[in-house]
């Protein structure tokens, strides 16, 4: 499989898009952490690139170091240590990604500053991923840690390094994979040796949801009692399809990546085009009567399992929105009609379905009950 200078060229559409998503998730990320009762906490970009594309746009190091940037003054206030390590393993590209880090750190005074007073450090490696990750996975496993592997291909989704991230329950990673490989090359000893994927059960799906299988047979390989979610979203570039899966095992992080989806793509929050067809299931239902996009489906699902008695609290509502991918504004949107069709009570103006209502500082369980 020939690897592709990515950064010799300008970005594509959909590698902006991948770089976007996960710049916003950051955004989300490093607040919560840095204004937590953690005093370490690390970022890993393992395939960190050189910085910059032809055209100067920041890749993700720099998209990183700028939303660092954004929380020097809580970092100080708090008086947390952010260590980021950057690797890139193409020898010229980390030159050019050291080059471009300590440049951007050096024409920004707080990060300057942060640096100084030891509370950001940033480590820079050139090592195969296969190398370093044995040795960082200890200090993943032991402190809140983000980690980004923007691979060019499948090979660190294997066993070694899923479940390795899966044993941590206060990281928080996104994988960038070219789910069309399994099309291309997925009977190859050589893709089966790194990623053992059924892929005659792949290429049963429509080619557009590759990516969302791929997830679902990864989904398959976790243990039974895994507090691990994974997540996808699927990136369409030209004909090919590719994506990134989002894990974590804290809701926490879940309701956070949910909403930068969503935000992403208001009508799927899964992927960068319209995957389900909604916009036209909107002209059919002229002639075939109305037909549910995604967000009306899981509302449908939602109502039901209230009126059969297996969502009784703000808790479960959020438990199962965020399990089945959606945002809590989706969920309050249906317990609310119930309550105005009095069909459902609550001792609450709102129906708080929230993760700082059911697990965090504001939390606060309320009984929904079915008016008899």
């Amino acid at each position: 499989m020939a690897i592709i200078n990515h950064h010799s060229k300008p970005f594509d559409e959909g590698t902006l898009t991948k770089l976007e998503l996960f710049e916003d998730y950051a955004k989300e990320w490093i607040p919560t952490f840095v204004m937590s009762t953690h005093k370490n906490i690390w970022i890993f970009d393992f395939f960190a690139g050189p910085g910059y594309d032809l055209n100067g746009i920041p890749g993700s190091p720099i998209r990183l170091l700028a939303q660092i940037d954004s929380q020097v003054g809580n970092i100080f206030q708090q008086k947390i240590k952010v260590n980021v390590c950057f690797n890139e393993f193409d020898k010229n590209k980390h030159d050019l990604l050291k080059t471009a880090c300590d440049d951007y750190i050096a024409t920004h005074a707080n990060l300057q500053r942060a640096k100084d007073c030891k509370y950001l450090r940033i480590e820079y490696r050139n090592c195969d991923l296969a190398e370093l990750f044995p040795k960082t996975i200890s200090t993943i496993e032991k402190y809140p840690s983000l980690v980004y592997l923007d691979q060019n291909g499948v090979k660190f989704l294997a066993d070694t390094y899923l479940l390795e991230l899966e044993k941590s329950d206060t990281t928080d990673f996104l994988y960038y994979v070219s789910s069309s490989y399994i099309l291309r090359f997925g009977n190859t000893p050589e893709f089966q040796s790194c990623l053992s994927i059924d892929v005659a059960k792949a290429k049963s799906q429509p080619y557009k949801y590759i990516h969302q299988e791929l997830l679902n047979q990864l989904r398959a390989k976790l243990p039974v009692d895994t507090k691990l979610s994974l997540y996808p979203f699927t990136i369409k570039k030209r004909t090919n399809v590719y994506g990134v899966i989002f894990g974590a095992s804290h809701p926490r992080g879940v309701e956070k990546f949910l909403r930068t989806a969503w935000n992403r793509n208001t009508q799927n929050g899964a992927a960068n085009f319209d995957i389900d067809d909604d916009a036209q299931k909107i002209q059919l239902d002229i002639f075939e009567g109305k037909q549910p996009n995604k967000i009306e489906k899981f509302q449908q699902m939602l109502r039901s399992e209230i009126l059969n008695g297996r969502v009784t609290s703000n808790k479960q509502a959020f438990d199962f929105t965020i399990q089945q991918g959606h945002i809590t504004p989706h969920a309050t949107e249906v317990v609310r009609e119930l309550k105005r069709k009095k069909i459902l009570t609550y001792n609450a103006k709102q129906p708080l379905i929230s993760y700082e209502n059911t697990y965090g500082k504001n939390k606060r369980i309320i009984a929904y009950e079915l008016v008899k």
